[in-house]
């Protein structure tokens, strides 16, 4: 029977089933796991599964991420209530059902909580059969790509669980990141160790941020901290798990190994001063370097959209450029689990502007990694729209409106062949493209999914660098050669933009860091490419919003996290310039 825990002053404390001082150690699991949002009654399976192999290796309490129940992040889900409803169910059933398939071990699990007409993201202590605590996250991020204050009503009350004789303290995702909150409170409501559920998802840097943050926790309340995060890829967003066993001085004593699922065991005890401390943690992972990081969540992103959305396979419009060649090699290793190479199939669709290197490239990486290669020429279909159009288009010059019907050409192809054989259609734009728009609608931009559309060009080269590390995979050539989107003579990309090396610098500063025309101006960017470059990023909004989602890798990605209006007036202004008046 739960019982107040009376060293905690308004706190949800209860017992476990045995009582008394700790000593022994208590065995306990993090569960690093792949979640799918909505599918409830799987995601609860998945939770039994794991609890019922970690009870195998001797746990005595398995801790699971941030609305594990509901999946990370369930969004708008949290306005129906059937899914509230059957998220309740799933709560109480996985008490009773746990009880059954892993007596004596406690669980702790992330979902939604109603109370009345107020909603919580909470975490649930349940054991012998029953939810016997519950703890509602107190601080709720609504910044960047986080939106919790539309959904959730913050919490106010510190939650201390004692597992034989251990009292935990339990924290969710944003409560750690807030310097005197919800960690704080716990250590004053007695809590020895914090368990932090958590669904933080990856960007570049991300991983050292939560180090610092972790250690200022420790500092703060002395506290050891396991943190255990969620991994999967959700539409835009993608999750490294990167879960943490921390001890009391800041020292990080175990780390789960990036973008996989992972369930690992070790052992609390107390010391001979009485504090609580972590043995046999079993060690820290490899790291890893920034691109190959990076690799892995576009990696995991594009296999989780096409495989937890059901489609079949993916096909791709391979050109000879780039940033095909890249996201065909990316669709491969996505899907190595799941068929690989023959659940990827890659179309070449030549026109009289496609030069003969780019039909023998695209043959070549088709043939090393053993995709197969349909070649269809747009030509007949280009032909009989210039045909059909002749009459609207007489006296035009010839200009973009007919290097875009060859783009809308392919693309029209590729969604035909995807409809026929229930394939995801994987756009290849990258995050240069995307800013400036460059890049057609209904054309190569068409597709379910665009693993590289928070990549910016030169990180496209760096990766193709990184697929070639140990032996060329791309050919040399495709990297070599100056790109173009080959839909008019002798066209190459920067005919009508800055180099790569400067478009992305300043549209690193100017997209992810909100710098004005004159920071970068005073950086030593040239005026008229910085407006130039600005003019475009705004008149192109309404593409974007138009785009396939991609991965998230960046701080500030085109999607959720930067919601700028389609018809907008603003233009940030370079020294030389004054407002109008």
């Amino acid at each position: 029977m739960a019982t107040p825990d009376s060293g905690a002053r308004g706190v949800r404390g209860v017992g476990s089933g045995v009582r008394g001082a700790m000593n022994r150690g208590i065995r306990v699991a993090a569960a690093q796991l792949n979640f799918l949002v909505g599918d409830v009654e799987g995601n609860a399976e998945k939770i039994v599964s794991a609890v019922r192999n970690a009870a195998r290796d001797g746990a005595r309490l398995v801790v699971f991420p941030e609305l594990a129940v509901t999946g990370y992040p369930p969004e708008d889900l949290l306005l129906r209530r059937d899914f509230l409803e059957r998220t309740e169910q799933a709560v109480v059933g996985l008490a009773t059902r746990l009880a059954e398939v892993a007596p004596g071990v406690g669980t702790v699990i992330g979902a939604s909580r109603r109370a009345g007409s107020r909603l919580f993201n909470s975490a649930f202590y349940l054991d012998d059969g029953r939810v016997l605590a519950h703890y509602d996250k107190t601080e709720l991020p609504n910044y960047s790509v986080f939106d919790e204050k539309r959904y959730f009503d913050a919490g106010a009350e510190a939650c201390v669980i004692r597992i034989e004789g251990l009292r935990a303290g339990l924290v969710v995702c944003e409560d750690l990141w807030v310097e005197g909150g919800a960690a704080t409170r716990a250590k004053a409501a007695g809590a020895e160790v914090l368990i932090c559920l958590n669904a933080s998802p990856f960007h570049v840097g991300k991983s050292g941020r939560r180090t610092e943050t972790l250690r200022a926790r420790t500092r703060e309340t002395g506290l050891p901290i396991l943190y255990v995060n969620q991994v999967g890829g959700q539409d835009d967003l993608v999750f490294d798990g990167d879960s943490r066993v921390v001890s009391a001085d800041g020292e990080t004593l175990w780390s789960a190994p990036l973008f996989e699922e992972h369930v690992h065991c070790f052992d609390l005890s107390r010391s001979e001063k009485g504090s609580c401390c972590v043995e046999h943690s079993g060690g820290l992972r490899a790291e890893i370097p920034e691109i190959e990081m990076v690799w892995r969540a576009l990696a995991m992103g594009l296999r989780d959209y096409i495989v937890k959305n059901g489609f079949e396979g993916a096909v791709i419009g391979l050109s000879g450029g780039i940033d095909s060649a890249l996201t065909l090699v990316l669709m491969v290793e996505a899907l190595e689990d799941h068929g690989g190479a023959e659940q990827v199939l890659a179309v070449a669709m030549p026109s009289r502007y496609t030069a003969d290197m780019s039909v023998e490239d695209a043959r070549t990486l088709a043939a090393t990694l053993g995709v197969r290669l349909e070649e269809i020429s747009i030509e007949p279909v280009f032909g009989a729209l210039q045909q059909q159009l002749a009459r609207v288009f007489a006296g035009a010059p010839a200009d973009v409106t007919e290097e875009n019907m060859q783009a809308r050409v392919r693309g029209a192809l590729l969604m035909a062949i995807a409809n026929k054989r229930r394939l995801a259609v994987i756009a290849t734009g990258n995050k240069s493209e995307m800013a400036v728009g460059y890049a057609t609608l209904y054309g190569d931009m068409a597709g379910a999914y665009a693993p590289l559309k928070d990549v910016v060009k030169t990180r496209v080269y760096e990766l193709a660098a990184f697929c070639n590390r140990t032996h060329e995979v791309i050919p040399q050539r495709v990297i070599e050669r100056s790109p173009s989107a080959e839909l008019a003579p002798g066209q190459v990309d920067q005919d009508s933009l800055p180099p790569y090396e400067t478009l992305d610098a300043i549209i690193e500063q100017f997209i992810e860091a909100d710098a004005s025309c004159a920071d970068m101006v005073k950086r030593g960017f040239s005026a008229d490419v910085v407006r130039r470059v600005q003019d475009l990023v705004f008149r192109n909004e309404y593409k974007r919003r138009q785009a396939p989602p991609g991965a998230r890798i960046t701080e500030k990605a085109f999607g959720r996290d930067r919601r700028y209006p389609m018809t907008s007036g603003f233009r940030s202004h370079p020294p030389d310039e004054a407002p109008n008046q």
